[in-house]
């Protein structure tokens, strides 16, 4: 049903009366919707000139638009473009924007009461590589394995619409509309209606640090969108100078709009301390509150992506931070990698992969708080004391790490079996929340590679720019091995990073193993609550270490080599003494274990 009044600032909204459009355009001095018939060539065939506001927004209502009309806005009676707010670009960011009604779907999760902050597996996934279709409806089929498997999260990458046939999604120009590639953006909401049914919740990684370099034409309208400084992705957005108010806008309102109109449980910020903003009150709070306002009695959660690791992005706002709920920590996974690998190069040189600094990382999340991080040549991270270790997310593969390496290998490739079974275990059995990148749980045979379909100019530049990041990492250096790397706009690199299913079957040896520790996460009454226990830990060996779990009366004890096999005599460690008058047992073999033995095959 059709509402009467506006929920958000921009954009195109189906009301009772008509459909009323609201943009910014200060840079103009008269703007029009030019509404375009569906045959091609989209030939015009109503328009309606919009009322000058305050602040350089103009509005109006048409009786004439309705749901699936095709338009564009024309400024200064000259060229017309896409709506900077767009819903939906059915032939992408260069074509049309089309109305659509978000009334007109309907939701089967009424009682679905949101996610709490404790016991999480997060799943990212990628849609358009997720299965072969690439589609909405096509992972949503996927939704009964993964709630089998344990996991409770789907995380999903940008899907803000891009240019192409193909992309990761870091490069979307159009906020507020579902890339056209993976279906209509009722497939979306589908896609969330179903993963609730299901008990899955939903994450959308969403990206406030830049706009994509092609298909962006939020400059026709504004040259406020940009301020004068600099970021890593190029021209940083004007969070703080001249005429920012709207763009602050653009992005609060994002954030509550994929709450609100699309039932998102989670929000996941990638790139934050790309953010620059020095206003009293930064952004990122305040789409943080807006989009928890926007759930309203559902519960959400906010993640951050933070390299600096700077623990203002886990504060609350009244201590002077962004109030979000959990972070991910780039330091589990580099010290894991250089444990599994042995590689030692380029930002893995600050790790030794010792088991000392894997016991510091379940105990204080991230490793470096404050130390100098040589390999920047500064101080970099912040006290973690008094935050909840389930506040921090861990993981051994990310859609980052497989991806922006040379050739998109994943970790099974480049380590052995038992090393990779032991720290599986300490992935997702330490307090922390684990995530899962896609495949991952079957050793994927598929890599994941860096792809983009974007113009043959902007292309290059990219696979250059591509190729000079690689260059930190030595082995990758020389001009033999950088021709081995595959393009970023080739067809073949995205349709080799597509998922095979089927391999479920062949990898079931490890997907019984991820099966059976997230059983046991959520199972085990002291494993659940871990982040809540006293915990402590020791070394071993070289490549050994130990963790110790205490909640009130029960105990645990998980013991993790990643090395050679380790002869435990003598065992000088007070750590593997069990409490007075009691004995250690082996999950599997206890008969206070929650479940039935036969859960846990031999091996």
């Amino acid at each position: 049903m059709a509402k009467t009044s506006r929920k958000f600032p921009i954009g195109a909204e189906l009301l009772q009366e008509g459909v009323d459009f609201q943009v910014w355009a200060p840079n103009s001095k008269k703007v029009e919707v030019v509404m375009l018939a569906e045959e091609e060539g989209h030939p015009e065939v109503a328009t309606l000139e919009l009322k000058a506001e305050k602040g350089g927004y103009f509005a109006g209502r048409s009786d004439y638009a309705q749901a699936g009309t095709l338009y564009r806005f024309r400024l200064n009676g000259r060229e017309s473009y896409p709506d900077p707010a767009s819903r939906f670009q059915p032939e992408g960011p260069h074509g049309p924007s089309c109305v659509i009604d978000p009334h007109d779907f309907e939701w089967s999760d009424q009682k679905w009461e949101g996610i709490p902050l404790d016991g999480h597996v997060i799943y990212e996934i990628h849609i358009g590589s997720f299965t072969r279709e690439g589609s909405w409806q096509a992972a949503m089929e996927q939704f009964r394995a993964l709630h089998d498997l344990g996991v409770t999260l789907v995380e999903v990458m940008p899907v803000a619409d891009f240019p192409g046939k193909f992309g990761w999604g870091y490069d979307g120009v159009n906020h507020f509309a579902p890339t056209r590639l993976y279906g209509h953006p009722d497939d979306m909401r589908r896609f969330v209606d179903r993963a609730h049914a299901t008990g899955l919740g939903v994450i959308l990684d969403v990206v406030y640090n830049h706009f994509g370099p092609e298909g962006n034409y939020l400059e026709k309208y504004s040259h406020d969108y940009y301020s004068e400084e600099e970021s890593s992705w190029g021209r940083a957005i004007n969070f703080d100078g001249k005429n920012s108010g709207p763009v602050r806008e653009f992005f609060t309102a994002n954030g509550s709009y994929w709450m609100d109109e699309f039932h998102i449980d989670a929000l996941r910020f990638d790139s934050t301390h790309s953010i620059q903003d020095r206003s009293p009150r930064h952004i990122l709070g305040d789409i943080t509150d807006a989009a928890r306002l926007a759930a309203g009695k559902r519960k959400v959660l906010m993640f951050a992506e933070n390299e600096p690791q700077d623990r203002r992005c886990l504060l609350p706002s009244t201590e002077g931070g962004f109030g979000m709920d959990a972070v991910w920590n780039d330091d589990f996974h580099h010290s894991a990698h250089v444990a599994l690998t042995g590689y030692h190069d380029a930002y893995y040189s600050e790790y030794f992969g010792s088991p000392q600094e894997l016991v510091s990382a379940v105990k204080w999340g991230y490793l470096y708080q404050g130390q100098r991080y040589y390999w920047q040549g500064k101080r970099r991270g912040s006290p973690t004391i008094g935050i909840s270790r389930n506040r921090f997310v861990h993981y051994l593969q990310n859609h980052d790490q497989i991806g922006n390496s040379a050739w998109g290998t994943r970790i099974h490739n480049l380590t052995n079996p038992g090393a990779l079974r032991a720290m599986t275990a300490l992935l997702l059995l330490s307090p922390q929340t684990p995530l899962i990148f896609q495949g991952q749980e079957f050793s994927a045979s598929t890599p994941f590679q860096y792809f983009a379909d974007l113009s043959t100019d902007i292309s290059e530049q990219v696979h250059q720019g591509r190729i000079e990041y690689l260059k930190q990492f030595t082995n990758i250096d020389k001009p033999e091995i950088i021709k081995t790397i595959d393009k970023p706009y080739d067809q073949s690199t995205f349709e080799q990073s597509r998922l095979n299913l089927s391999e479920r079957a062949s990898g079931s040896r490890m997907y019984a193993l991820f099966r059976d520790l997230i059983k046991l996460r959520m199972k085990d009454p002291v494993i659940k609550k871990s982040y809540n226990c006293w915990i402590d830990g020791a070394v071993l060996g070289p490549t050994s270490l130990l963790v110790r779990y205490c909640l009130g009366e029960e105990q645990r004890l998980l013991v993790v080599n990643y090395g050679r096999e380790l002869h435990m005599a003598p065992v000088p460690e007070p750590l593997l003494a069990p409490p007075e008058g009691c004995f250690w047992c082996v999950a599997q073999q206890c008969p206070r274990f929650p479940w039935p033995r036969r859960a846990w095959p031999a091996r």
